[in-house]
């Protein structure tokens, strides 16, 4: 094992560790076992001593485990919330939010000194100095200096949180508050202490694995070619077989699905002078639904293509155990908030490697069988891509037939998704439709994607 001194590298240890023990069967006998067979001896490797490295190893098992860290338990937590900080691993950023630089010229116009209205710079030999005691964080000192001297730093959590659902309690340890996150994970890849993650089902997963009386099935994202280096799709597709699957089905073909259904559904809103925005991203959706409910009206009925592919699997294999893998953790959001009746388990790309990784599925020199033909269209593969899913439904309008000009904003990022349902509350929205993809790049820039452990 390589020092463990990259976030995700711990990650990846603690989910293979955890995934190995699970397919063991000695997963609750070994619990407290993993912090020491990850973290050796009494050198720390990350955090100011050891012990405190086992406690945020410890966590993290118990988030592998798909519990919720300790200091989450004694709080009101919604049950679909699966991004949780870990309070022992927060560093509680001692940041200053307005601070003086080095760049100060101690200027004679003394513009920020003029411009603060609580009197908390002074002006000295040496440069100006803030009291932090007055200082109210207005900006406006940052905005006057003409050297741009005086900076404004947020902390990581809070600036990478698109829908500002991060904020401090009184030790200054991130809070996430669960009526506004949308569950994108972004704040997941954006805190640089791996201070927040997500509850994993995996455990789940592995103990139905094991059950011989238990048929299960994967559904995996269009966003999985790729994940695995120069890998093939039927290369993929056996090493998930090997983990234990029965069954593999591509979640493209669900994306066909519902580009066939919302073609019509659009023509529809839009000869009743509607507008529409898709359905298929989670945290997209999310943010209409907490940050703009009264637009929720536009958004799509037809169901997101993992739901699509369940129910067809469903009408051929009522009793089987049905898995989604995908970059996506607002996925498992999605699945414990509105179908935890219909889909079992949601997983993310890094839980399929370290499930693979524990049964040494690539440790094998067998010819990977061609399973035929795939399962979906080059249209329902492209949802994983920002664009994808407009240019998916505009193919099916043109083997329709249909000549109506729609027109379609294509959001790439949480930006351009919350800029362009501002337009459409404001009514200022040219476009009929809304293709929302909350992560830049579409699906393929999911936080859960293996483009660092593959590296």
């Amino acid at each position: 094992m390589q020092e463990l001194t990259d976030i995700v590298q711990i990650k990846h240890e603690v989910l293979c560790a955890t995934a190995r023990h699970a397919f063991q069967g000695d997963l609750h006998e070994a619990y407290d076992k993993i912090p020491y067979e990850i973290i050796k001896g009494i050198k720390p490797n990350f955090r100011c001593c050891v012990y405190r490295e086992r406690e945020i190893i410890r966590q993290r098992v118990r988030m592998a485990m798909g519990k919720l860290p300790m200091d989450v338990l004694y709080t009101d937590s919604d049950p679909s919330q699966v991004v949780h900080v870990i309070p022992c691993a927060c560093e509680g950023c001692p940041i200053t939010k307005i601070t003086v630089t080095q760049n100060c010229q101690s200027c004679l116009a003394k513009k920020c000194v003029k411009a603060c209205p609580f009197g908390a710079i002074t002006s000295t030999p040496s440069g100006a100095v803030i009291d932090q005691s007055k200082c109210r964080k207005c900006g406006k000192c940052v905005a006057a200096c003409p050297y741009n001297a005086i900076v404004e730093i947020e902390r990581p959590c809070r600036r990478s949180c698109p829908v500002k659902a991060i904020s401090m309690d009184e030790n200054d340890i991130a809070t996430i508050d669960p009526d506004k996150c949308v569950n994108c994970g972004a704040c997941v890849t954006g805190c640089p202490f791996g201070a927040i993650s997500d509850v994993s089902m995996m455990v789940n997963v592995i103990e139905a694995l094991r059950d011989e009386g238990k048929e299960v099935v994967a559904m995996i994202a269009p966003a999985i070619e790729g994940q695995f280096g120069t890998d093939t799709l039927p290369q993929i597709k056996q090493a998930i077989r090997r983990v234990g699957f029965d069954d593999v089905y591509e979640v493209a073909l669900g994306a066909d699905m519902v580009a066939y259904s919302e073609a019509g559904e659009l023509l529809e809103r839009k000869e009743a002078g509607e507008k529409m925005t898709s359905s298929c991203c989670p945290a997209f959706v999310n943010m209409v639904r907490k940050h703009f409910p009264d637009l929720m009206k536009y958004v799509s009925t037809t169901v997101s293509p993992m739901v699509a592919v369940e129910r067809y699997i469903r009408s051929q294999k009522p009793n089987v155990v049905t898995v989604f893998i995908g970059p996506c953790i607002a996925k498992k959001n999605e699945v414990m908030a509105g179908y935890v009746d219909e889909i079992d388990y949601a997983l993310t790309f890094e839980e399929l490697y370290a499930m693979m990784c524990a049964r040494n599925v690539f440790d094998t020199d067998g010819e990977v069988q061609e399973d035929g033909d795939e399962d979906a269209t080059r249209y329902g593969k492209g949802f994983a891509l920002s664009g994808g899913v407009t240019g998916a439904v505009k193919r099916v309008l043109e083997e329709r037939g249909e000549t109506a000009d729609i027109q379609a904003l294509k959001c790439n990022g949480a930006d351009e998704c919350r800029k362009a349902m501002m337009l459409l509350k404001a009514g200022r929205l040219g476009e009929d439709f809304i293709e929302g993809m909350f992560c830049n790049g579409g699906c393929m820039g999911g936080p859960a994607n293996l483009n660092e452990l593959q590296k």
